[in-house]
C-alpha cells in the first residue's frame, strides 16, 4: 500500500477517521501514546483500507466489505453474562470497558490496559505488524481499554480463565497483553459474543507471550451477532519447550477477519492450531495465520475445518516461514471443508517458505459435501435428513474438539456451542 498518496475515503473510512477526531479528549494515553494513535489515523487516512490488490487481503477486500461503521456510543453497556465454563474465572470487558475486581487465582495479577495507556509503557506496543496491518492500525488508533495479565512462574491454573467481551451496539477497541511465566500453566477462553441485535464494530488484539516450559491452553470463541463485524488479531511468543495449543472457533458475524500471527523463539516450542469455522447466511470469515520457525528443533501442526452453508464464503490463508537456522523444524498444515451449497464459497491459500535443508513441512486443502452413503444410511433407519445432515457435519468438527479430553468441562460447553449453531442453520 502506498503510504503517502492520500486517497478519497469511503464512508467506513471516513466513520473510523471521524471516530478518532471526536474522541480524542478522551482517549486515554500520554503524549507517546497519542503520538502513536495520530501516525496510525494518519496512516489510515492516507492509505485507506486494504483492497484485494494487497496479496494479505485478496480474498477479503475490506475497503468494499466494510460499508458503513457505527457510530461510538458511550452510553451503551452490555449485560452481564455466565460463565462458559462454570467455575472459570471470569474478566469482563462490556463494551470495551474492562473491570478489574474480585478475587484471582493464586499467581494470576491483572492491571487495566487503561493504566499503561496513562503512563505510556504501552505506546510501544501499539506498533502495528506491517504496511498491511490493517487490524493493528484501527485498534491502536482507537483501543479505549483492555486488560493485562500475567500468570506467574509455576502457577497452575486449574479453571479456565475466561476474558470475556461482551458487545451490545456501537464499537469496542480492546487489546490484552497476557505474559506467562516459566512452566506455568493455564487454559484461558477468550469470548465474544453480541447480546442484542444491534450492529456492532469490534476490534481485539492479544498479545500472548509464553516463557520457558509455559503450557498453554488457549481458546477464542466468537459468536458475534449477524450484523456485526469483527476484527480480531491474537500476536504470541513461544519460548524454549513451550506449548501453545490455540483453538478458535468462529460461529457468528457478518464479516470477520481473525489473524493468528506468532513466532518460536526457544527450541522445543511446539504450536499445535486447531480451527472450526462455522459459516452461514452471507457473512464472511477470513482466518488469516502466519507462523516463523526462527530456530532449530520446533514443531507446529495447524488443522482447520470449515463448514459452509447458504450464501457464507470462507477464507482461510495459512503461512509458514521455516528460517535458515531453523534446522528440524517439523511443521504440518491442513484445511478441510464442507461446501454445503451451490452459492457457498472457500477460498483456501496454504503457503510454506523453507530456508532451512533439514526439515520437514507439509501442507493440503480438501474441499467436499456430505458423503451421500451416509446420509442415506442414516436416513434408512428413520433419521429426519436436516437431524441426519446436522449429525454428519457436527462428526465433521467433533474430533477436533475431543482434542481437548483432559478438560471434560470445556469439551461440553463448546460442543453446545456447535449444536447449537448447526440445530440452526443445517
Amino acid at each position: 500500500m502506498n503510504m503517502q498518496q492520500a486517497i478519497k475515503m469511503t464512508a467506513a473510512e471516513t466513520a473510523l477517521v471521524d471516530a478518532y477526531t471526536t474522541q480524542i479528549g478522551d482517549l486515554p494515553g500520554d503524549g507517546s501514546v497519542l503520538s502513536v494513535r495520530d501516525t496510525l489515523v494518519h496512516e489510515l487516512k492516507t492509505a485507506g483500507l486494504p483492497t484485494r490488490r494487497v496479496e494479505s487481503w485478496h480474498y477479503t477486500d475490506l475497503r468494499t466489505l466494510l460499508r458503513a461503521v457505527p457510530d461510538a456510543d458511550p452510553t451503551a453497556f452490555a449485560d452481564r453474562v455466565d460463565a462458559l465454563v462454570p467455575g472459570s474465572t471470569v474478566l469482563s470487558v462490556r463494551n470495551g470497558r474492562a473491570e478489574v475486581k474480585g478475587s484471582l487465582p493464586e499467581g494470576v495479577t491483572v492491571r487495566s490496559y487503561v493504566d499503561s495507556l496513562l503512563d505510556g509503557s504501552a505506546a510501544a506496543g501499539l506498533a502495528v505488524l506491517g504496511l498491511d496491518d490493517a487490524i493493528g492500525r484501527i485498534n491502536g488508533g482507537l483501543v479505549r481499554g483492555g486488560l493485562e495479565i500475567d500468570v506467574a512462574a509455576e502457577t497452575a491454573l486449574e479453571d479456565p480463565l475466561e476474558i470475556q467481551l461482551v458487545q451490545s451496539l456501537g464499537q469496542a477497541h480492546t487489546r490484552f497483553p497476557v505474559a506467562f511465566g516459566a512452566n506455568s500453566k493455564a487454559t484461558v477462553i477468550e469470548r465474544h459474543l453480541s447480546t442484542d441485535d444491534a450492529e456492532s464494530f469490534v476490534s481485539s488484539v492479544s498479545d500472548v507471550t509464553l516463557a520457558e516450559g509455559a503450557d498453554v491452553i488457549w481458546i477464542i470463541l466468537q459468536q458475534q451477532g449477524a450484523a456485526d463485524t469483527h476484527l480480531g488479531q491474537i500476536r504470541f511468543d513461544l519460548g524454549k519447550n513451550a506449548k501453545l495449543h490455540l483453538f478458535i472457533i468462529n460461529a457468528g458475524g457478518k464479516l470477520v477477519r481473525q489473524e493468528i500471527h506468532g513466532k518460536t523463539s526457544g527450541e522445543g516450542a511446539d504450536l499445535k492450531l486447531r480451527g472450526i469455522n462455522l459459516l452461514g447466511g452471507e457473512s464472511h470469515t477470513d482466518v488469516t495465520f502466519t507462523l516463523g520457525h526462527n530456530v532449530p528443533h520446533t514443531t507446529s501442526t495447524e488443522i482447520i475445518r470449515n463448514v459452509v452453508f447458504d450464501r457464507a464464503k470462507g477464507v482461510f490463508q495459512g503461512k509458514i516461514l521455516v528460517a535458515k537456522d531453523a534446522q528440524k523444524t517439523d511443521a504440518k498444515m491442513a484445511c478441510n471443508t464442507l461446501l454445503l451449497s451451490d452459492d457457498a464459497d472457500l477460498s483456501a491459500k496454504p503457503e510454506l517458505e523453507i530456508f532451512a535443508d533439514d526439515v520437514q513441512c507439509g501442507h493440503g486443502a480438501t474441499v467436499a459435501d456430505i458423503d451421500h452413503t451416509q446420509l442415506f444410511y442414516l436416513m434408512a433407519r428413520g433419521v429426519p435428513e436436516n437431524k441426519a445432515r446436522a449429525m454428519l457435519v457436527n462428526a465433521f468438527v467433533a474430533e477436533i474438539v475431543e482434542e481437548l479430553e483432559d478438560h471434560e468441562a470445556v469439551v461440553e460447553a463448546l460442543e453446545d456451542v456447535i449444536s447449537t449453531w448447526l440445530d440452526k442453520h443445517a
